[in-house]
């Protein structure tokens, strides 16, 4: 599968469109990584549990988007964007979404 935020795939023609599709996942904090963070907050630096978290986050949303795609029949998602939105305290939704394509081969 191929994946792009790109509107196309150079020297790749879209020979269907299938429409949209998406993946999300919903993450809540952990009471350690809150905790260091509020020490993070005070002397500064990365937030690196909340990094991990994030980048957790964002894998698990593009696989739910891949499978939905593949379900369908594309081979590539073109235009894939990433938002993110707060749920609740303590708990946010990152969803990952793009357009499924069928991709001529060669």
């Amino acid at each position: 599968m191929i994946l792009t935020n790109l509107e196309i795939v150079p020297g790749r023609r879209v020979e269907k469109h299938l429409g949209l599709v998406h993946g999300s996942t919903v993450q809540a904090k952990h009471l350690g990584r809150d905790l260091m963070a509020s020490l993070k907050n005070i002397v500064g630096g990365e937030l690196k549990g909340y990094t991990e978290l994030l980048e957790d986050a964002r894998a698990e949303a593009v696989e739910r988007m891949k499978a939905e795609a593949g379900a369908i029949g594309a081979n590539a998602v073109v235009n894939i964007r990433f938002s993110t939105a707060s749920i609740t305290a303590g708990a946010a939704e990152l969803l990952a979404y793009g357009s499924a394509v069928i991709l001529a081969e060669g």
